[in-house]
């Protein structure tokens, strides 16, 4: 199968966690689209969706599909959303397509967050996908220099801006053991809006595309989810 291929597997598998009736939070990216494009053929038996970017939100609405604000909902039974890299412990980088901001604003409303990918994304430990970071663009200059104490080398995402209107750094050259502590120590710099590590907000399942089908990895859940 072709990597689009895969992805297609992993969003139509994604629809088994949609329950009828349901406000189902979807994230960002070229494998939601494909879930997306699932979710349509059930459009009259859910109530509607959160979505995490105004590209996602389109296409729902392109599908005939409700699009809900985030502030209109207590929470999600489930959000779907894929990941740029993903460990065996279900912690995730994220933002590759710019949209981490938001993705993490939604799957903190979920009470279960499943993930679709490609096999190519398991990996062993987070940081051979460049880190995105969300950053107000006074602080880029600061935060670049932050990431370099740390071995790591920032680069601005050129012509991005974030639907939030911020930029994106690009960092490579980390190798992330510890994935909760690190999200939550560079959450606090000044001038951080998000970092692409998702380890609070980690997931509880991925749908994982490989040659011979969908498998299923099962986490367990982060801690107060």
């Amino acid at each position: 199968m072709t990597q689009d291929e895969l992805k297609a597997l992993v969003a139509r598998a994604a629809l088994d966690y949609v329950s009828d009736d349901s406000i189902v939070g979807v994230g960002t990216g070229s494998t939601v689209n494909h879930f997306i494009d699932a979710l349509a053929a059930r459009r009259d038996s859910i109530r509607g969706a959160v979505s995490s970017s105004v590209k996602s939100t389109e296409r729902l609405r392109a599908h005939g599909i409700k699009v809900m604000e985030a502030g209109e909902v207590d929470s999600l039974p489930v959000y779907v959303d894929g990941a740029d890299e993903i460990d065996h412990a279900g912690f995730m980088i994220k933002g590759g397509g710019a949209a981490l901001t938001r993705e993490k604003i939604v799957a903190d409303l979920a009470r279960r967050f499943v993930c679709i990918a490609d096999e190519s994304k398991l990996v062993q430990r987070l940081g051979r996908f460049p880190l995105p970071v969300e950053v107000i663009p006074m602080a880029l200059a600061q935060i670049a220099r932050r990431f370099a104490a740390m071995g790591g080398v920032a680069r601005v995402r050129e012509g991005v801006t974030t639907d939030n209107g911020n930029r994106i750094l690009d960092v490579s050259g980390l190798s992330i053991e510890q994935p909760a502590q690190f999200e939550q120590e560079v959450n606090q710099w000044p001038g951080v809006v998000t970092v692409g590590v998702f380890a609070r907000n980690k997931a509880d399942v991925c749908l994982l595309g490989t040659s011979s089908g969908v498998r299923t990895l099962n986490f367990d859940p982060a801690p107060g989810r």
